[in-house]
């Protein structure tokens, strides 16, 4: 083992002699208690060993909450022009707000590729390298397609973080979906102080559901949402009438997929995003390469009773 490391010491400081480019990158993220996030996180930590033998490293700049979102992100991306990077891996939550300081990046000669929130049209748009993530729109769709053939009439998605783009397609698509179903659906905008607050939210769907009694279906934004939704859901009296979905993956939800107290779940598969977004803006840095495929779609894709085993054995060895 001590050989290995000492044979790739040798052959990182070989490739920067002979003058290939060390990618020093940038990636921004969600907050620390963002289950979600931590599961990029751990494909950024499994794609930085080979960024740092080619002579690069690998910043990531966390927000510390999302109370105060937007300004929160632009700041980071500015933290990250003022470091000088080579690359930044950026979601593109809220375009209006993080264009601008995108576009300066990249005047700065920044090279970004645009992970997680932004989709394939606002990476072309920009002019990034690439988009890597699930279309969210299209996973909404999924979503509001799986309830109305599931027989589901009237859902609510409950957003936690109204005003982010990528969490209002979501919210769309189900609407579009369930009504290409036959179905209706809504959107249920909550304060973004209620993100991570578990009682805030859980009180929020009990009241949805105990003021209308037709609501047979809730979608949450985040598999932390769908924990405190199974608690609303549950004290409102509704277990077993109103089914309940959510966007990601958590331990507790895929538990109440085995245990058929929660129906279904929207992968985007996480991990795959901290991973290839930077290894692919690292490699593109470094060597110039270049990928056909635009976007790079980690997603959407149904867990449910069908797949839950599978998808547990995923979840064992970290990836899910």
């Amino acid at each position: 083992m001590k050989l290995a490391r000492k044979l790739m010491a040798a052959s990182a400081v070989a490739m920067m002699a002979t003058g290939a480019m060390a990618a020093d990158i940038a990636v921004i993220g969600g907050s620390n208690d963002d289950a979600f996030w931590n599961i990029i996180k751990k494909g950024l930590d499994d794609a930085t060993p080979g960024i740092v033998a080619n002579g690069g490293s690998v910043n990531y700049l966390r927000l510390v909450n999302y109370d105060n979102f937007a300004p929160d992100v632009v700041q980071l991306i500015r933290t990250a022009i003022s470091m000088e990077v080579d690359g930044l891996v950026i979601p593109n939550w809220v375009p209006e707000a993080e264009d601008p300081a995108i576009k300066d990046a990249m005047a700065a000669g920044i090279k970004v590729i645009l992970m997680n929130a932004g989709g394939a049209d606002k990476a072309r748009e920009l002019g990034a390298i690439n988009y890597v993530g699930s279309d969210e729109y299209v996973a909404g769709v999924a979503g509001g397609e799986y309830f109305a053939s599931h027989g589901q009439k009237n859902v609510l998605c409950v957003n936690t973080i109204p005003g982010a783009a990528n969490l209002e397609a979501r919210c769309q698509g189900v609407i579009d979906g369930m009504t290409a179903g036959g179905g209706t659906a809504a959107q249920l905008p909550l304060p973004s102080t209620s993100f991570g607050d578990a009682t805030a939210v859980a009180e929020a769907i009990k009241a949805e559901l105990l003021k209308d009694e037709t609501i047979d279906g809730i979608i949450t934004i985040s598999a932390g949402d769908a924990d405190s939704a199974a608690v609303g859901i549950d004290q409102a009296g509704k277990t077993g009438a109103t089914m309940l979905g959510s966007f990601d993956l958590n331990q507790a939800g895929l538990d109440r997929i085995k245990g058929s107290t929660q129906m279904f779940a929207i992968d985007q598969q996480p991990y795959l995003q901290g991973y290839l977004a930077a290894s692919l803006l690292a490699s593109a840095i470094d060597f110039g390469t270049s990928l056909p495929t635009f976007p790079v779609l980690t997603g959407p894709g149904i867990v449910d009773a069908s797949n839950i085993d599978a998808t547990l054995a995923g979840v064992a060895k970290g990836a899910r």
